[in-house]
């Protein structure tokens, strides 16, 4: 008998988990309410310049390495990584500058400039990064954490406990560190998802370890050929991916979903996957009647992560204080998260981070000139802002501090595309257009996400940055392989 499963959703969970399915024997429909696969990752082509969208390059490739090679394929054939040395420079309102690198030395030698006794403690503080992440790959990252025995089992707890999870992000880093350089270079790790280094558990330390000895990697072609690679794996084994047909309702019978119906039609699966964001899978696409563990009013009591403010520029000039990745300091970082979190309110004078995709490989931009992924972290979707009229206004205070930053001529682009999180609900259904699901800035949030399968209705799974895994793309990608693998050895 052929098991038939429908995806929503073609981002990297949903594409993991039907490339998973599909490898082992299933016929798997996957739905996209966008024209083309990726999910909050696109590809934006202007004038000779090309862009990102989102991800701008890969962390742990072996998550995605380990999909393919589950499927049965070698990723080198369907694409080009290149590793990234230095990782990213770091630009301080002071004028220090710090290009992060796998060669320690080289980080003591420049956090020495500001800091020497800060200097001989990152040695130290890279030695417990990489004990959370020995710890976080060997008893959480490959497992699902599917139910709640499993969760409460002696064993975990124990696990649990040496993640120090009352203990936040920028407590654990100073003990290290002194110097507001060094903690908003080692701080920002929280932003990857979305949340307060001073709220968010110290688990995201472990970021230091996957950086530095890990490595930072480019696609080849930008970031979206690694979606046009699983794309292209997930034809070869026979999954139908529909674009331009948004779901609508997931079918729920007598406690068991029937399948989904979209703007193309109804399409009957004894197994639904929801790849998008968890809340808006369930407060859009189900009946309140049939999700009881999640009622309106739980999903409202979720904070949501930040969401970003997108500029994408191009501008007909290099510039030489950019490397790849680069990451622009205001002088007080830390107001940043009182503004985003506790205010609601766009930080008045962000970090910037500037991904230059054409330092790294000729070809995404006219000769001479930059395609610039311009992004500041804002808050997620409240009445205080209304992006269609505030705009404008705050991507040119943007590059106002560019050019303070030493961007000269910035605002004399040769093409400029505003994306707010306004636009990212809108194409996304990001929950109040937050950029990476449920955040993590308490405990609840952090170890109690909602599951990846729903506690309600049988035959219904989630896969997205609000399940246990979170909102990172290698390990949106590992739970969306795991999910796969998980239904189809109990075939539920």
């Amino acid at each position: 008998m052929t098991h038939q499963a429908v995806v929503i959703g073609a981002g990297f969970g949903g594409l993991a988990c039907a490339i998973t399915l599909a490898s082992r024997g299933w016929k798997v429909k996957v739905l996209e309410r966008q024209l083309t696969p990726g999910g909050k990752l696109q590809r934006i082509r202007r004038e000779g310049y090309t862009f990102d969208r989102g991800l701008s390059s890969i962390t742990m490739p072996r998550m995605f390495r380990s999909l393919f090679e589950k499927a049965g394929a070698r990723m080198e054939d369907y694409i080009g990584l290149y590793e990234l040395e230095p990782r990213s420079r770091n630009i301080f309102a002071d004028g220090s500058v710090v290009d992060m690198s796998r060669d320690a030395e080289k980080m003591k030698d420049q956090i020495s400039t500001f800091s020497p006794t800060d200097a001989l403690q990152y040695e130290s503080f890279l030695r417990e990064c990489s004990e959370l992440y020995q710890l976080s790959e060997e008893h959480f990252m490959n497992r699902l954490l599917s139910n709640w025995r499993e969760n409460a089992s002696p064993a975990m707890l124990r696990h649990f406990l040496r993640t120090r999870p009352v203990t936040s992000l920028h407590s654990l880093l100073r003990r290290y560190f002194t110097h507001p350089n060094t903690l908003a270079m080692l701080g920002r790790y929280s932003t990857v998802a979305g949340s307060s280094p001073q709220q968010s558990p110290s688990i995201f330390a472990l970021l230091g370890h996957v950086e530095a000895r890990m490595g930072v990697h480019g696609v080849r072609g930008g970031t979206y050929s690694m979606v046009e690679a699983m794309v292209r794996l997930a034809l070869g084994l026979g999954v139908e991916i529909i674009t331009g047909s948004e779901a609508r309702h997931i079918v729920v019978r007598k406690g068991k979903v029937a399948g989904v119906e979209a703007d193309s039609g109804f399409y009957g699966a004894e197994t639904v996957i929801a790849a998008g964001d968890v809340l808006t899978m369930n407060q859009d696409l189900l009946d309140e009647k049939d999700r009881p563990s999640m009622p309106n009013v739980k999903i409202k009591s979720y904070e949501p992560s930040n969401s970003s403010f997108v500029l994408l520029a191009g501008v007909p000039r290099q510039y030489s204080k950019l490397l790849h990745h680069t990451i622009f300091f205001p002088e007080c970082y830390n107001r940043e998260f009182q503004e985003i979190f506790e205010h609601r309110q766009p930080p008045q004078h962000p970090a910037l981070y500037v991904c230059y995709s054409g330092y790294s490989e000729k070809g995404l931009a006219p000769e001479g000139s930059s395609n610039l992924y311009i992004s500041a972290k804002v808050p997620y979707l409240t009445p205080l802002t209304d992006w269609e009229k505030e705009a404008k206004a705050y991507g040119e205070n943007i590059l106002s501090d560019l050019q303070n930053y030493g961007l000269t001529n910035i605002d004399k682009y040769d093409v400029m595309s505003l994306y707010t999180p306004q636009d990212l609900a809108t194409d996304t259904l990001a929950y109040k257009g937050a950029a990476h699901g449920i955040s993590y800035n308490s405990l609840r949030q952090t170890f109690f996400r909602p599951g990846h399968r729903s506690k309600d209705v049988e035959g219904l799974w989630f896969v997205g940055g609000g399940g246990y895994f979170g909102g990172s793309t290698p390990l949106v990608t590992l739970a969306g392989r795991l999910v796969g693998e998980y239904i189809d050895a109990y075939k539920v």
